[in-house]
């Protein structure tokens, strides 16, 4: 009781006159108790309360272990199931870490009940150091909810190249309060997530294809059906370019990829990992009959979907897009997987480069036509 009052009056500091009295009549209270007790009974007093306490230390230590055992079990189980499904490194490292911290301070505070403490004190202790701490680091909370936020909602992950900005790279690793940049020259850009989260991001690998431009200038007098020609000649001929459907080239570089020499040693390997499974593994690895079905059920639904979807035509194009000043504008544009936009654009100026003049197609300079008029 009377440390239940001590602790009233750490935590609250507008009622110190009452509480100093209430403590000091509890002392008073105590003393003429004590006086009125002979010495024996003070001894028994004493070892009564050493034996209480003692026996709530060892309640306290035994829940204390077996609260730790319970708490990596949950641990273990957490990790194996989002392992299991695949979940983002980063997440799962994030919630594990989340968990396994709620879960010791409920206990903390229950071992503190068990000792006779208490327990709203601590709480109100907990929160009012909570409150200050969120208050002097609002902008770092900040980027901690915004690292929370992308790791739940995956605006980007790790390998996409994104823009943010003025800043352009590949994601090499996405930390609770900042995510790291690799520019393709090798530098390392550090940006908080506060302002990824809130901020316009363009991720260039979100999508599969990209479409490549390319604006030509070739000099007045040039037959832009020979451009054209050419045009389509070299697109043609790259095999990274689509040439009709996307679908159809996603199909044909899938065929492609599972008829490669490389896939039979990939799969004996995967064989050989599925054969040595966890304990975990083999609990948590086993589908039910019944999710067996409703994936292929969704499965068919969606091939069904697909089927309904027209398909969008790719083919390349060329147009006459502008009349300048100095020359015309061709318009040259192409799909291609997102993997393979920066070779298909320098390959292919490389060879329009080569190729236009061999076809009687010429670039031309700035020029200005002066008219000299001649006085009287």
């Amino acid at each position: 009781m009377l440390l239940n009052q001590i602790m009233a009056l750490i935590t609250a500091p507008t009622a110190n006159k009452e509480v100093a009295d209430s403590i000091s009549a509890e002392i008073k209270h105590t003393e003429s108790v004590l006086s009125s007790l002979s010495f024996d009974e003070i001894v028994q007093r004493l070892v009564d309360g050493a034996v209480d306490l003692g026996v709530r230390i060892l309640i306290a230590v035994v829940v204390f272990y077996i609260g730790k055992l319970i708490i990596n079990k949950i641990h273990t189980i957490i990790k194996a199931i989002m392992l299991k499904h695949n979940f983002d490194k980063s997440l799962t490292t994030f919630v594990l870490s989340v968990v396994k911290i709620t879960l010791l301070f409920v206990l903390i505070v229950s071992i503190i009940g068990i000792l006779g403490i208490e327990t709203s004190s601590f709480i109100a202790i907990f929160a009012s150091a909570g409150v200050a701490i969120g208050m002097a680091l609002s902008g770092t909370l900040q980027n901690f909810a915004g690292g929370v936020l992308i790791l739940f909602i995956k605006p980007y992950k790790i390998g996409d190249y994104i823009e943010f900005g003025s800043y352009q790279g590949t994601v090499k690793e996405i930390q609770i309060f900042n995510t790291i940049l690799n520019t393709p020259d090798n530098k390392s850009i550090i940006i908080p997530n506060g302002g990824l989260s809130t901020g316009t991001i363009n991720n260039y690998s979100k999508e599969e294809y990209r479409r490549v431009s390319w604006d030509i200038s070739i000099s007045y007098g040039d037959d832009v059906d020979v451009a054209r020609k050419v045009a389509l000649e070299i697109l043609e001929a790259d095999s990274r370019v689509v040439k009709k459907y996307r679908e159809d080239d996603k199909e044909m570089r899938q065929a492609a990829k599972e008829l490669a020499p490389d896939n039979e040693e990939k799969e004996e390997k995967q064989d050989e990992k599925k054969e040595k499974k966890s304990f975990f593994q083999r609990i948590f690895g086993r589908k039910p009959k019944l999710k067996d079905e409703v994936e292929k059920w969704k499965e068919e639904q969606a091939e069904k979907i697909k089927a309904k979807v027209p398909k969008v035509d790719c083919t390349p194009t060329v147009s006459l897009s502008a009349l300048a000043d100095s020359s015309i504008v061709v318009t040259i544009r192409a799909w291609t997987r997102s993997e393979f936009y920066w070779g298909v654009l320098y390959d292919v100026n490389e060879k329009i480069y080569k190729e236009f003049p061999k076809n009687g197609l010429s670039f031309p300079y700035p020029q200005m036509d002066i008219h000299v008029t001649q006085g009287a």
